[in-house]
């Protein structure tokens, strides 16, 4: 409990209502086209928790939504087990690579980067019509595929985070031609991932606030199953406006703290 300890705060019944209404929707948009960091954060930072505190907790609650969604979409067949195998150990690699350096290096450089990279597939995606409807040849083998999304997206989820799962599933459609709903899924299994690692070090360093983290973790798991059920019934046609508008919102939102704030 030495993170509570280093808190040094009390929180009232209003407050933990706040967060389990926060967790239910953060897990809803989370489920469906990535983004739930956007909600959540702000809200855990509003109720005066420290920086290093409330991205700590924010894991906590996080990884318990991702893997709501992830049990549900693997249940429907949505995660085909070949890119899971192959996924997971290059992710988990990454994932700890980017944990370890983020407490040795300066994000900066990331920080002023990612917007463009979050900007290109904005207008990719915005123009592709027809990307996510339907599976398209693939440009990469799968190996090769992991390899370089895998360990560059984990270490990039471990290091720094914003805007992980929309880079996921923009690779995943169009390196490997996957339809939206396959793409979604898959993103979540690797979220998943990456958020157990990245919470691992946190709760290390002595950064989580559980009685904070477990109250929204049970409004994120709920709000991920009926996001996950939506997405898997509606395809397409439902994930790509969430899609498209998590990855703007990522974009204003990273703009504004780099060069603006």
């Amino acid at each position: 409990m030495k993170g509570i300890r280093r808190v040094g705060m009390t929180i009232g019944l209003e407050t933990y209502l706040l967060l389990t209404v926060t967790g239910l929707v953060a897990g809803f948009v989370d489920s469906i086209a990535g983004g739930g960091g956007l909600i959540s954060l702000p809200v855990l930072l509003s109720v005066g928790l420290p920086p290093q505190v409330a991205l700590g907790t924010n894991k906590l609650q996080g990884s318990f939504g991702t893997l709501s969604a992830v049990v549900n979409y693997m249940s429907k067949g949505k995660t085909p087990f070949r890119d899971i195998r192959l996924g997971v150990p290059f992710t988990l690699l990454g994932a700890a690579t980017g944990a370890w350096a983020i407490q040795r290096l300066n994000p900066a450089l990331l920080n002023r980067l990612i917007p463009i990279l979050l900007f290109a597939v904005l207008i990719y995606t915005f123009f592709a019509k027809t990307l996510g409807y339907e599976k398209r040849k693939a440009l990469l083998p799968r190996g090769l595929f992991y390899l370089i999304f895998g360990t560059s997206l984990g270490f990039y989820d471990g290091f720094f985070g914003p805007g992980t799962g929309s880079f996921w599933t923009a690779a995943l459609l169009l390196c490997l031609g996957l339809e939206m709903t396959q793409a979604t899924g898959l993103t979540k299994v690797m979220n998943f991932t990456s958020n157990v690692v990245a919470l691992a070090v946190f709760v290390l360093g002595g950064h989580v606030l559980y009685s904070a983290g477990l109250c929204m973790a049970a409004g994120q798991a709920f709000g991920a199953r009926i996001g996950s059920n939506l997405a898997i019934v509606n395809g397409a046609r439902f994930i790509r406006p969430f899609f498209l508008s998590i990855v703007f919102l990522t974009l204003a939102r990273m703009l504004y703290t780099t060069y603006l704030a």
